[in-house]
């Protein structure tokens, strides 16, 4: 795990745009194509700008995400669904393959399809994020770090569900569903690279809590710890409550 700080958003946006840029097109020079996780989010503004400036031949890439609420259309405002169409999927063009998690099926079933579809395609670079509450993806306090299954239907705790109400995505705590279909951590944890952008000081007990404790469910991303290319990029904020000795 490698921790790097940048004064704001924009700039770690731009660097973590970058890094993520370099390994895609790492990827499709090596194998001829690429598969990659993005992540949604008001952390993840900067990072997928600076993705969509970067000279990728999206057609050789394949894309995953991280989680979707169920019972949410894709017309909602929240939709992780709506957030990847508007604001990547609708402006990269053809891209090789695209697989979006459908929160309106049966779970189960397209838990099934996600897995099998993953299994297919082992992911070269995963771009996350690390909530308020240290969840990676939608796998709140305490997390299932042992589940093999890649997707899984989770159960979001309130202040999961309290940061996507502040976030603006919903006009009230009883509006924002209570369960989702997420990636799994150990699903996460088999990407061959990490790319995880974390602004804002609201992140920044999350990140001291992540970084500095030991490994814990009830920590969830602090499991980044343990993977062997992970890239932490961290604003001035968010940042702000680590030892010096955790800084770089």
């Amino acid at each position: 795990m490698k921790v790097i700080q940048k004064t704001n958003p924009q700039e770690l946006g731009r660097k973590a745009g970058q890094a993520a840029a370099d390994l895609i097109k790492s990827a499709i020079r090596e194998k001829g194509e690429a598969n990659i996780i993005l992540a949604t989010g008001t952390s993840q503004f900067e990072t997928l700008n600076q993705l969509l400036s970067e000279d990728i031949d999206w057609a050789k890439v394949h894309l995953f995400h991280l989680d979707e609420y169920l019972g949410i259309p894709i017309t909602h405002p929240a939709s992780f669904r709506k957030y990847l169409k508007e604001r990547f999927i609708d402006k990269v063009g053809k891209l090789a393959s695209y697989h979006l998690i459908d929160g309106e099926t049966d779970p189960n079933e397209e838990c099934e399809r996600l897995g099998k579809l993953t299994n297919d395609h082992p992911i070269d670079v995963a771009m996350v994020g690390i909530g308020e509450n240290g969840h990676l993806a939608f796998n709140d306090p305490p997390a299932d770090f042992d589940t093999e299954k890649p997707y899984l239907v989770v159960t979001l705790d309130e202040p999961c569900r309290m940061q996507q109400l502040n976030e603006g995505w919903f006009n009230s705590l009883e509006e924002v569903p209570q369960q989702a279909i997420s990636m799994s951590i150990r699903q996460i944890m088999k990407s061959k690279h990490i790319i995880c952008s974390v602004p804002d000081v609201r992140k920044a007990q999350a990140v001291k809590d992540c970084l500095e404790n030991e490994v814990n469910p009830m920590n969830p991303a602090s499991i980044l710890q343990q993977h062997p290319d992970c890239e932490i990029y961290l604003d001035t904020h968010s940042a702000s409550l680590l030892t010096a000795s955790v800084q770089h």
